[in-house]
């Protein structure tokens, strides 16, 4: 039996999540933006103060990542941490200055990175290709909890 890795969805949804990922940091320039540090900055800018877990939680991403991702944040100076109130096991997540102040930069450089993705698609063929990857993501999910 032959494998056409051309013919493969898992291997073409890699090869575009890391042709996505270069093309987000290219149009970010010297904003300094890592990898996996987007989708943690836009739960950060939609409300910060929140835990390690809860981010985890919400963004689907392995414990060890976010615990990296974070400490990386915090080196470059996008992220504090504070002491949880009521649990002293805990930290809060907040946004720095500069963390704030990169959001106009990171949102751009996103909606560059999606128009480039998007060159030549049509509107529809546009929401129908979301819709689809939106619709193997939750069968992949279902496959996962069972």
């Amino acid at each position: 039996m032959d494998f056409d890795r051309r013919e493969s969805a898992a291997y073409l949804a890699s090869l575009l999540a890391k042709e996505a990922s270069r093309a987000l940091q290219e149009h970010a320039g010297d904003a300094g933006l890592a990898p996996g540090q987007f989708p943690v900055l836009l739960e950060l800018w939609n409300g910060d103060g929140v835990t390690q877990r809860e981010l985890v939680d919400r963004l689907d991403i392995e414990q060890a990542t976010m615990a990296s991702t974070l400490a990386r944040m915090e080196r470059d100076g996008l992220v504090s941490r504070r002491r949880h109130p009521t649990d002293r096991r805990a930290q809060l997540i907040f946004l720095t200055a500069r963390g704030r102040n990169l959001r106009e930069t990171a949102v751009t450089a996103a909606q560059a990175t999606e128009d480039a993705l998007f060159q030549g698609f049509r509107q529809f063929e546009r929401a129908l290709l979301l819709e689809y990857m939106r619709m193997t993501l939750a069968n992949l999910g279902r496959r996962r909890r069972s």
